[in-house]
């Protein structure tokens, strides 16, 4: 496979060299591998092609991203449409492969754009790649009539010229807008001030809230344990080994413990719980609101 080689960079002087396929050998390409997997012609067909997965990965050097990559990308995306191509559709291969490559590029450019992911809606992807050339030609059109579109009225005619609703392009608008930051940045130039990660809010439970939390459940753990003082010592391990065990014993395995069927130990399991409700009915009403 021409992705197989060492060296990325070599690539493009291997497409070049490629043979051109005309329609007859590319449908006999395609038909070997879709039909007896075949994968010499698999490899004869996605290097032929790969001049157009190239040459498609050069438009996008515009977003940043390493051309490298970008190629990489566009070959993955060759190689997915060799994988799913009809011979038999009545189309070239190259038609139908333009729209798998250029999806697998604008895939990897909008993981990449941001760490915070910048959409995955074909909404907020047709934005992100044609919003900026769309509100050109609307400033050129403008500035031509002698107008100026202020800016809420230039993203409505982005979003009519898109066909996508205004909301989305003004978040498209802030997110292509700001930058990546880290939250260790500071928040002045001053040596010495406060980082950004120091203003969001900790979302670990106040002090009180711990004090609170802890004596719930100690005043809970003692009313249970006093209901338990009413049950029998097989009924205490049953409860313990199903109710309050960090790995909960099945009905099946205390039954071979204790020489009882499953059923005779749901059974106890049942009366016992019935037990304990009873007493914290009579002894603690106010836990049952808090158990139910």
């Amino acid at each position: 496979m021409p992705l197989d080689t060492p060296h990325t960079a070599q690539l493009p002087r291997i497409a070049m060299r490629a043979e051109m396929l005309d329609a007859e050998t590319e449908f006999m390409l395609a038909t070997a591998w879709r039909e007896r997997g075949d994968e010499a012609a698999l490899h004869r067909l996605i290097t032929a092609y790969m001049r157009l997965a190239i040459s498609m990965a050069t438009k996008f050097r515009r977003y940043g991203a390493p051309m490298n990559d970008l190629i990489q990308e566009a070959g993955l995306g060759l190689m997915k449409a060799a994988q799913k191509f009809d011979p038999g559709c009545g189309v070239r291969f190259s038609t139908y492969a333009v729209w798998w490559i250029r999806a697998g590029i604008q895939d990897y450019v909008m993981r990449n754009w941001s760490l915070v992911r910048t959409g995955s809606t074909s909404a907020q992807k047709s934005l992100f790649f044609n919003m900026r050339r769309v509100q050109a030609q609307l400033e050129r059109k403008a500035m031509a009539r002698g107008d100026e579109l202020a800016g809420y009225q230039l993203r409505a005619h982005i979003a009519s010229e898109i066909g996508v609703p205004l909301r989305d392009v003004e978040l498209m608008t802030e997110r292509l807008a700001g930058t990546d930051l880290s939250l260790n940045a500071s928040q002045s130039g001053d040596e010495g001030a406060r980082e950004w990660i120091e203003a969001l809010e900790d979302e670990a439970p106040r002090g009180d809230q711990v004090a609170e939390r802890d004596h719930d459940l100690g005043a809970m753990r003692g009313w249970l344990m006093a209901a338990m003082e009413g049950l029998s010592a097989r009924e205490r391990h049953i409860v313990r080994a199903r109710r309050l065990s960090d790995t909960p014993s099945t009905l099946e395995s205390l039954g071979i413990e204790l020489g009882l069927s499953k059923e005779r130990i749901r059974q106890v399991e049942a009366a016992a719980l019935g037990k304990m409700r009873l007493y914290l009915e009579r002894e603690r009403p106010e836990v049952m609101g808090l158990l139910a």
